[in-house]
Order: C-alpha cells, then sequence, then structure tokens
C-alpha cells in the first residue's frame, strides 16, 4: 500500500491527463504566445512540405525495394540477348566469309568447263556431211549504265551474283546438203545448253571445184537444269 503525503495542502491535486491532450495544450499555449499569423503559416508550410517529402521518400523506398526483383530478372534478359546477338553476328561473319570464297571459286572455276560443254553439245547436234571451220567466243555488249536509283539498291542491297554467265559464241561450217544446214539449227536449238539460236550468214561457195554452203551461226551457251546434268566419276577402277 502507497501512501502519498500532500507538502501544499492548499491545492488539489491534478489529475494526470493523456498524452494527446498535453500535446494539444502545447500547441494552444504556443498559438496563444505566437501572434504573428505569417509565422503559423509558414510553420504550417513547413511542416506540409517536410510531410510531403516524407511520405513520397517511404513511397519511394518501397517502390524500388519492388522492383529489385524485376531489375535482377531484366539483367539476366540483356545477358541471355546479348550472348545470343553476339553468336549470331558470329555466325553472320562465317556466312559472309564462305560466301565470299565461293563467289571467288566459282568466278576461277566457273569457266573451265564452259568450252567443253560447247564443244559437246555442238559435236552433238553436227549432222553428216557437215563439218566446222572455226568456233570462236563473240564479246557481249556493255550493259547500260544503271540510274541513279538503281545504284543506291545495289549499294544497299550489295547482292551475292553466283549466277554462271550467259557465253555468247559463233561457229562458222561447211555442208554439201542445204538441209542439214536447216537440221543443224534445230538440233542446236533443241539441246538444252544452247540457246538464242541465230544463223547470221548461209551461202554457196565453191571448194575444191565442188559447189558447197558456207554457214555462220551465233548462239548462246547457258547452264542448264539440273534434270539434264550427269556425272560422271573422274577414276574408275578396273578389274
Amino acid at each position: 500500500m502507497m501512501i502519498t503525503v500532500n507538502l501544499k495542502p492548499g491545492l488539489k491535486r491534478k489529475r494526470a491527463g493523456s498524452p494527446l491532450a498535453g500535446a494539444m495544450a502545447g500547441v494552444k499555449a504556443f498559438g496563444s504566445k505566437v501572434k504573428d499569423p505569417a509565422l503559423l503559416v509558414a510553420v504550417a508550410a513547413w511542416v506540409g512540405v517536410a510531410g510531403f517529402l516524407g511520405y513520397n521518400w517511404f513511397s519511394n523506398t518501397t517502390a524500388l525495394r519492388a522492383l529489385e526483383p524485376q531489375l535482377e530478372q531484366t539483367r539476366a534478359e540483356h545477358q541471355r540477348f546479348k550472348t545470343f546477338l553476339d553468336q549470331k553476328h558470329k555466325q553472320e561473319q562465317i556466312r559472309d566469309s564462305l560466301l565470299t570464297q565461293i563467289t571467288t571459286i566459282r568466278s576461277v572455276d566457273g569457266d573451265r568447263y564452259v568450252w567443253p560443254h560447247v564443244l559437246d553439245e555442238v559435236t552433238r547436234a553436227l549432222p553428216a556431211y557437215t563439218w566446222l571451220v572455226d568456233l570462236s567466243p563473240v564479246a557481249a555488249p556493255p550493259p547500260p549504265p544503271p540510274t541513279a536509283a538503281q545504284a543506291k539498291d545495289k549499294k544497299q542491297q550489295q547482292p551475292v551474283d553466283t549466277a554462271p554467265k550467259t557465253v555468247t559464241f559463233q561457229l562458222n561450217g561447211r555442208t554439201v546438203d542445204i538441209q542439214a544446214y536447216t537440221r543443224f539449227l534445230r538440233n542446236l536449238e533443241a539441246s538444252p545448253w544452247i540457246s538464242d539460236v541465230t544463223p547470221v550468214s548461209a551461202q554457196t561457195i565453191v571448194e575444191q571445184q565442188r559447189a558447197i554452203t558456207a554457214f555462220t551461226i551465233r548462239a548462246d551457251f547457258k547452264q542448264a537444269d539440273s534434270a539434264y546434268i550427269r556425272t560422271a566419276p573422274l577414276s574408275q577402277s578396273v578389274r
């Protein structure tokens, strides 16, 4: 049991109030002491600004903590796509290098078997009692200069031209039968390797006291379809 002694008998003991009531009383006392309303407005404004900044800081901190997992996931995705793009770039470099090598090889080796094919097709089409005097290539006319738009598109696209070039040739021959000459023209046109067969001239001349027909034919050699190409081994074992 606690005994309370009042050292001032004339005064009544005040009952302890709540902390909120004490704070309100302090504010009222401060307001009664401060008589300038501008000072009160300034203090209230600073208190509001401080509260707003504190609220913003707390909100931004919470949002930043919530976004940290997404940031880590985004970084992982960025690293994965960067690795993928690096690999793709290396593969494209390898592809471009291979295309350059293939183009170089075709430019060097592309014309190696042109004339054997030409001679083979011409010999196959040559009828009886007909012979050749000469067979020579004909220079193709230069292509027209490209326009500004075509040059710009070609510079932007830069395609790799791997298609075989067309070779124009001219042959001079003799025949003792005019029908053999027309048959020779039809046989050349039927060849899948020869196109644009054009008779240039055909006239009767006398050689070794015999009247024969001298003719000149111009045609183009082109790459035939793969269905007409036959391959054969270079070497074959003999038993």
